[in-house]
């Protein structure tokens, strides 16, 4: 009988399961108010209607640490252990016909070390200490307060029942906050990972448009550079032509000092010098002015997108509605980047100063990106 006592007891309230007897997933059983108390403990946040809790929610076995989901019944949706309620009622049938001084004869009393031949069968309250009745009389605890040892045994396992019970309870809150914990770390990495993509996107768009200005700036940059030099070119081959034309006449010249026939070295001395006289003029040839060579005025400003650029931060709530509106406009395509006035040149205006400023526009940078 003693063996199935101990198998009738609850783990919660460590006295015999009181009706009805709830049986859990794991096939432990409780006490459906202690199974009600756990389930209050590991959820504190619950709704609750009359002092119990009537929605689903979740806490773990106290024999086994079997998590025990629940739906929207609570405790009150757990089956009932019949079985086990008929052996309590069965068990307590069989204690209550057996004699209660053979149930006492059966417990085992410790002895006081004092008076070797007495029981201990009393609680001193003044020293906290159980002891015996002999010690009450003539001993150490005459003078003491003293209670039933039955009374404090009962009141002692009621008070160890609450604490184990609320233990349990604290157990199990504290690991439903931790694994709330680990979920809440589990979704900031997460969104971590997530915006760190967007803004890595974001980038990668500013980096796009940079290098498509660039090219495009640098584009200009080369078709004005072919043009100059082919217009270099073309003078070249011009005053070559000059050049070799004036050699020949320079060997004619030479030809017709070598002759001595006098009215033969006037006849051809007359072309010659109109011939000379010609050759050294270069006024129809175009002459190059000075600075022409120069490529500088073909240069940026980027005081005001650095400055831009430094300060690139992560937007405010109240700035979505503003980038969305700049994503619209460079949809429609507008550039975050945008170039300056270009004046062109041509070989006529060699001198002409071109400067291209690009500007990012330092309210805005922040929401462009």
């Amino acid at each position: 009988m003693e063996n199935l006592e101990k198998q009738l007891i609850c783990p919660i309230c460590l006295e015999m399961f009181t009706k009805p007897v709830v049986i859990l997933p794991c096939q432990h059983n409780l006490c459906r108010k202690c199974a009600n108390d756990v389930f209050q403990a590991a959820n504190p946040y619950l709704p609750t209607r009359s002092g119990s809790l009537t929605s689903g929610g979740r806490f773990r076995c106290p024999s086994c640490r079997h998590e025990v989901v629940l739906d929207r019944h609570g405790v009150y949706g757990l089956q009932r252990n019949l079985l086990v309620e008929n052996i309590i009622d069965m068990f307590k049938q069989e204690s209550s016909s057996s004699s209660r001084p053979t149930s006492e004869s059966k417990e085992e009393m410790p002895m006081c070390d004092i008076h070797k031949e007495e029981k201990i069968n009393i609680y001193c309250v003044t020293h906290s200490v159980p002891t015996c009745s002999m010690c009450k009389v003539f001993g150490a605890h005459k003078d003491c307060e003293v209670a039933p040892l039955s009374s404090i045994s009962q009141e002692k396992r009621t008070e160890l029942s609450d604490g184990i019970a609320m233990m349990v309870g604290n157990n199990d809150r504290i690991q439903g906050i931790v694994s709330q914990l680990q979920e809440a770390c589990h979704v900031i990495e997460e969104n971590g990972r997530r915006q760190k993509t967007k803004v890595c996107e974001r980038f990668d768009q500013l980096y796009s448009m940079l290098e498509e200005k660039k090219r495009e700036m640098s584009q200009k940059v080369t078709a004005k550079q072919e043009e100059k030099v082919n217009y270099i070119q073309s003078l070249t081959r011009k005053y070559g032509d000059h050049l070799e034309e004036s050699c020949k006449i320079v060997e004619r010249g030479i030809q017709t000092m070598e002759e001595t026939g006098m009215a033969v070295f006037v006849k051809n001395a007359k072309d010659l010098l109109k011939k000379i006289e010609d050759a050294s003029s270069t006024a129809h040839l175009d002459k190059v002015e000075r600075g022409y060579e120069k490529m500088d005025h073909y240069k940026v400003d980027f005081r005001r997108e650095r400055k831009a650029l430094s300060s690139i931060d992560f937007i405010r709530d109240d700035d979505d509605k503003d980038e969305e509106e700049v994503d619209a406009e460079v949809g429609e395509g507008a550039q975050t980047v945008s170039g300056g006035t270009a004046v062109s040149e041509t070989p006529g205006q060699p001198n002409a100063p071109q400067q291209i400023t690009s500007s990012l526009s330092p309210t805005r940078s922040s929401a462009s990106t």
